[in-house]
């Protein structure tokens, strides 16, 4: 009778599992070279195709060259004002009057419509006193963000019932210092973070 106790294949010879090695401790095939290979490509990719969308998350150097603005004031006067744009928004820099500053500071608490300061320098509650919408030593300055709080309007300087802005839009009138007094505005117009860096360089931002 014919002996049928299978034989182990000769060295070289193709056993029907594709050359791969089935054991545990024999060394990487070139199926397992090329698994690790596309899967370190594909990790690639996908890094490649999603830094697009993280960086544009990250400001520009024009979106950060927008953040602060210098303004040299060197050669203004008191009553002259002028206006800058700061963050695609205008806003007014104003050196007031001593006239313009007294009558600000002589309005009493109880006539504004809008109570608080709206002045990002000072924390939240903050009054609209006229001494919280400027800075401490240069109270003769304001500086505000020229957007009226109703509907986004540019006022006009130096103008209205109260000697301030007035909004033609709708009738907003603000006074010197930018605060709402008469019609539909809801809110005295903001005041951005800004600093005196020296006697003629103001920074807003």
């Amino acid at each position: 009778m014919a002996d049928t106790t299978a034989q182990p294949a000769p060295a070289g010879a193709d056993t029907g599992n594709g050359g791969a090695d089935t054991g545990t401790g024999g060394e990487p095939t070139r199926r397992d070279f090329l698994l690790i290979a596309t899967g370190a490509f594909g990790a690639i990719g996908v890094a490649a195709l999603a830094w697009p969308f993280i960086d544009q998350m990250n400001p520009d150097a024009s979106a950060l060259a927008l953040a602060t603005t210098e303004v040299d004031v060197s050669s203004m006067e008191p009553g002259q004002s002028i206006k800058v744009i700061w963050r695609g928004k205008p806003v007014f820099i104003r050196y007031r009057t001593e006239k313009e500053v007294a009558e600000a500071r002589a309005v009493s608490l109880d006539e504004l419509k809008d109570p608080d300061a709206r002045n990002a320098n000072l924390g939240d509650n903050a009054d609209a006193s006229d001494a919280n919408r400027s800075v401490a030593g240069r109270e003769d300055w304001i500086i505000m963000v020229g957007v009226c709080t109703h509907f986004g309007c540019i006022p006009l300087g130096q103008q209205g019932e109260f000697g301030g802005w007035f909004c033609p839009c709708h009738g907003s009138h603000y006074d010197t210092a930018g605060r709402i007094r008469k019609g539909p505005a809801p809110e005295n117009l903001a005041i951005p973070e800004y600093e005196f860096l020296d006697e003629s360089t103001l920074r807003i931002g």
